[in-house]
């Protein structure tokens, strides 16, 4: 599927649904707070990847963080996220694209992905993402990934996924990205079943 096509697919998903309806839904993203907090400083410079309408700006915003760039496909989801936030989404960076293609203009301390990367079940596409990772992350700087796990789902959104363990993870990163905290996540859909999500985080080599 080509990033046209893509985007035409996840502007159908949130033009359909609202955001309560969607299977990624959290009302408060904790796992991918506290690992924030792990590794984050208020002035850390934040790029969330495939953010769409997630609630991570704003608890982000909320805590004070002053750097924040959310990259999603969908047009239509970062606009109601923008809508959402009110004057506050004012302070936010919203880049529409795919982030495959995506040229960094900056740099960024921390690199955040829940339940964008495991979409990309191409070589190529994964190759392209990590060379974007390498261009836009500093070095020192820190890279979460949340993917389904080895027993999560194998489709999402009516597309298959790529799903990984942390080991698996680093293998395709490369010796330039050390794991430094891995932990499992059951997270519960707005119509309570579960999806096994594995939290992966890693530092860039400096």
């Amino acid at each position: 599927m080509g990033s046209g096509s893509q985007q035409a697919h996840w502007d159908s998903v949130y033009a359909a649904k609202g955001e309560t309806e969607v299977s990624w839904f959290q009302e408060t993203p904790s796992p991918s707070l506290e690992l924030l907090h792990l590794v984050a400083r208020s002035s850390s410079a934040v790029i969330d990847i495939g953010g769409g309408e997630s609630r991570l700006v704003d608890s982000l915003l909320a805590g004070g963080f002053e750097n924040i760039t959310v990259l999603d496909l969908s047009a239509k989801a970062l606009a109601a996220a923008r809508a959402r936030l009110g004057d506050k989404g004012n302070k936010v960076k919203w880049i529409v694209g795919d982030v495959t293609e995506w040229r960094p203009s900056e740099t960024y301390d921390v690199w955040h992905d829940r339940a964008a990367f495991h979409f990309l079940t191409d070589q190529n596409q994964q190759t392209a993402y990590i060379q974007r990772l390498q261009a836009a992350l500093r070095p020192g700087g820190h890279a979460i990934f949340g993917t389904f796990a080895l027993d999560g789902p194998e489709k999402c959104s009516g597309l298959p996924v790529t799903r990984y363990s942390a080991e698996s993870l680093s293998v395709l990163l490369g010796a330039d990205f050390v794991l430094i905290d891995s932990r499992h996540h059951e997270h519960s859909t707005p119509w309570q079943t579960v999806q096994r999500f594995q939290f992966s985080t890693f530092r860039r080599c400096a």
